[in-house]
């Protein structure tokens, strides 16, 4: 069995790389132009994302460029133009969403494979064959699709690579073509500015044409008004499923626009999944344990292996989002020798250590820093925090953005964090 691939979000250069370090086979990511991630994009130019790309190639890791959005006909040439402006890259793959961009792409970049967003909703063998014959190399199939409709697409075409959603966001509309937010805002979804208006809270009235009366619908106690609100997917408990069925090639993290945190820990709790599959000794308490230390709004494992009429707890009715269990501290610099601070930090704190994938520590201490172990899991406490430019703190705030001087080198892009009561605490919160 060919392993499959993981694939994470790659929001901007600094965020490629901590996927990468923390166990992606590839990224995905571009430019703002026609990407329907127009806010995580703008942190990408031309010359950061080609960094980027030769960065990935160095490791033998792939990227993956999204042209994705749906293109009106005064922006065909625009099209054409950054399609070969993309190409000279020469990225691993260009992710399109319509007919019409697939031939457009095979046109101007015959020699970069094609794959389908999920944009385009294929959930049959009909629709895929139709793209395949095209030349489309991988289908990023619909969110709504079954694993045993994917079965039936590889039995028909097993040329056709299969790539699926297995975490984050979910858009109301799943697939996403929604028009909420540009109805409101005039934000409009399928071409990268989506609002996010499904995330806010609602009032329901009902009004009376005859009478010229409204009246507003109360909510029922304990059901707040998020009534649009999807769960996140997390399909960490089925990714021992999804393997064994041996019609999945790639396993995608949703995520451009979220933290470096979650780009780390998120990738490497999927990481450790697939590894442990294939090793034989899958325990999915272990990567939900990761996973829930993330802000989320409710897990939910959507549609894949339950069907929509079978579902009634898809939405967060009562929060757009909360909390994980822990928080960021600190993120280590790229050269191991600095850390930036995220969250409250003092002299004295003991912090937990989140590792980069295939590295470890040994237990250490010096005038400066303890690193100990405990439970497997690595700890450094702070005996000072002294600054780049030679100032020292007692406490260091979030939002400083000062370099801080690490006792010892520690990994590239090397996580810190503290249970969230904890964080919570040490700014005088509930």
């Amino acid at each position: 069995m060919q392993k499959a691939e993981l694939l994470a979000p790659a929001g901007n250069l600094e965020k490629l790389k901590i996927a990468l370090a923390y166990g992606a086979d590839a990224v995905y990511g571009g430019t703002s132009t026609f990407s329907l991630r127009i806010r995580s994009g703008k942190e990408f130019d031309i010359e950061s994302y080609a960094k980027g790309i030769e960065y990935a190639h160095s490791l033998g890791k792939k990227v993956y460029t999204t042209i994705n959005s749906f293109p009106f006909n005064s922006q065909l040439k625009l099209y054409e133009n950054h399609i070969a402006k993309m190409s000279e890259l020469n990225p691993d793959a260009l992710i399109v969403s319509s007919p019409g961009v697939v031939k457009m792409a095979r046109r101007i970049a015959p020699h970069i494979p094609i794959h389908l967003s999920t944009q385009a909703n294929v959930m049959n063998v009909l629709d895929a064959e139709v793209y395949f014959d095209m030349g489309v190399e991988r289908i990023i199939v619909a969110r709504e699709i079954s694993l045993k409709d994917c079965e039936a697409i590889k039995k028909v075409l097993p040329a056709l690579e299969l790539e699926i959603f297995v975490h984050g966001s979910m858009c109301f509309a799943y697939s996403g073509r929604c028009l909420v937010s540009a109805l409101q805002t005039g934000r409009v979804p399928n071409r990268g500015s989506c609002a996010n208006d499904c995330r806010f809270p609602y009032d329901i009235y009902a009004h009376n044409r005859e009478t010229n009366t409204t009246f507003r619908l109360d909510e029922e106690p304990d059901i707040g008004t998020y009534i649009m609100n999807a769960k996140d997917m997390n399909m960490a408990s089925h990714v021992d499923e999804i393997l064994a069925s041996g019609v999945i090639d790639s396993l995608k993290i949703e995520g451009r626009t979220k933290s470096p945190y979650y780009a780390g820990v998120v990738t490497k709790a999927y990481r450790h999944a697939i590894d442990d599959f294939y090793a034989g000794d899958f325990v999915e308490e272990r990567y939900q344990k990761e996973l829930h230390t993330t802000q989320n709004r409710g897990f939910s494992d959507a549609y894949l292996v339950s069907k929509p009429f079978e579902r009634n707890n898809t939405q967060s009715h009562n929060f757009t989002i909360q909390d994980g269990t822990h928080q960021v501290a600190a993120l280590v610099s790229e050269d191991g020798l600095t850390w930036k601070c995220k969250d409250k930090t003092c002299v004295g704190d003991k912090i937990e250590i989140v590792l980069p994938v295939g590295v470890t520590l040994n237990e250490m201490e010096n005038d400066e820093c303890k690193i100990e172990e405990k439970d497997g899991l690595f700890f450094i406490t702070f005996k000072k925090i002294v600054s780049t430019k030679g100032k020292e703190f007692e406490c260091i705030h979030s939002g400083d953005l000062n370099d801080i001087i690490l006792p010892i080198k520690l990994p590239s892009y090397t996580i810190l964090r503290r249970g969230i009561a904890e964080a919570k605490a040490k700014k005088g919160l509930a």
